[in-house]
């Protein structure tokens, strides 16, 4: 089975000379479909700095980042970009839904980017927004949702372009317990239907505890948890 990311002898240092700080160092990792994954660590340990690597939005210091078997570090930006537009989704601490947009347009938005028939993006959106439990609030801003709602459109958006791989940053940390549990819950289940890999950083137990695999982060190495 190929590996959906691959992470080959990966560094990551801020900085140079004498105010050089090492995050990662001389990481190697892989993710297969349908794996869920939790990456635990600290605050500040390097969690988020590794899923942007593995999404190409930064840089390795020194080693390479596989998405699909391509080196995504050689490509140039727009390359970069159409990688992670076929094969990754993002769901972070905050939900990032634009102000202006009622729920249905907010979720279908990467479809409408992708220069997909509006009717058709709509309908899709539609569709999966009532899979997450949204069927009353489709015409609402995120304004007038409540903050277990927003997380759930942001959800949607992610999983709408059905992804090779979702990668969740705290996705619950700015909630309360049950909605916490709520949204883990309703990953887990959409990570199942559309047979998507999900690596899911977080200093929660309980949520790494439903993970497939876990793996400690720290002092920049990768040490998976039994």
């Amino acid at each position: 089975m190929n590996n959906i990311i691959e992470c080959r002898s990966l560094s990551f240092n801020y900085g140079a000379g004498i105010t050089k700080t090492s995050v990662l160092k001389n990481l190697d990792f892989k993710v297969k479909a349908n794996e869920k994954i939790a990456i635990i660590g600290q605050s500040g340990c390097g969690k988020s700095t590794l899923l942007n690597l593995m999404a190409g939005l930064d840089t390795p210091t020194d080693g390479e980042v596989l998405i699909d078997n391509t080196n995504i570090s050689k490509l140039k930006e727009h390359q970069r970009t159409e990688i992670r537009a076929k094969n990754l989704s993002f769901v972070y601490q905050f939900h990032h839904l634009l102000k202006d947009f009622s729920s249905l347009y907010n979720t279908a938005l990467p479809l409408l980017i992708d220069d997909m028939n509006k009717n058709e993006a709509l309908l899709k959106a539609e569709k999966i927004l009532k899979k997450v439990g949204l069927e009353s609030r489709i015409n609402h801003k995120p304004s007038e949702l409540s903050g277990g709602e927003r997380q759930r459109v942001a959800i949607a958006r992610a999983m709408i372009n059905e992804p090779t791989c979702l990668l969740a940053d705290e996705p619950s940390g700015n909630l309360d317990e049950k909605n916490a549990k709520d949204i883990l819950d309703l990953i887990i289940e959409l990570n199942n239907n559309q047979n998507t890999a999900l690596i899911i950083v977080t200093h929660d137990l309980n949520i790494a505890n439903k993970m497939d695999k876990k793996f400690d982060l720290i002092n920049g190495r990768l040490n998976e948890s039994l």
